[in-house]
């Protein structure tokens, strides 16, 4: 019996020496992610206002005699990213970034000076691009509320007539990342 339990010792210590090693690679990639919504929390006085979010697309539909309204975009991506806006029912007379702030920790400490704006060239065919930028996420999820950048763009809509209906298509893409 004592003989049966050396000879167990001695293959246990032999064997591992005489295998080869191995080496494992695994290799995984993520789909790159461009997601958009508004500040939870967005009103805006005189404006009639329906939000429909999907994904990359956010959806405002807006009913109001004010001509100017300041929408309050969340972008969480994990690629660099590509914003335009359209609209079937009113080509907007002005879009413009007027403010860009981070929502917290999670947020690429460079992506603010990173983000290049569009001069808008309104005569041009639709959709229209508005914003480009980097990597905007370090971590967390699409809810996660320190991983957004929120950006406010001022929309500026041609003379509404009452109870005329603006629908404007936020759609956010996956662009190569700008060095």
């Amino acid at each position: 019996m004592p003989a049966r339990c050396l000879t167990l010792i001695a293959v246990l210590f032999v064997v591992p020496l005489c295998v080869p090693a191995q080496t494992v690679t695994l290799q995984a990639n993520v789909s790159e992610t461009v997601a958009l919504s508004i500040l939870p929390n967005f009103t805006h006085n005189g404006v009639d206002l329906n939000v429909v979010k999907s994904g990359s697309t956010v959806r405002l539909t807006l009913s109001s005699t004010d001509l100017e309204v300041r929408v309050p975009l969340l972008v969480r991506s994990n690629s660099g990213f590509k914003i335009s806006v359209e609209s079937q029912t009113a080509v907007p007379a002005h879009v413009s970034v007027i403010d860009v702030r981070p929502t917290g920790s999670l947020v690429s400490p460079e992506v603010v000076n990173a983000l290049v704006s569009s001069e808008i060239d309104l005569n041009a065919s639709q959709p229209l691009l508005v914003l480009t930028g980097p990597r905007v996420s370090l971590g967390g999820t699409l809810q996660s509320p320190n991983n957004a950048l929120q950006v406010t763009l001022l929309i500026r809509t041609l003379a509404l007539s009452p109870g005329q209906v603006v629908h404007l298509t936020f759609t956010g893409t996956a662009a190569p990342l700008i060095q």
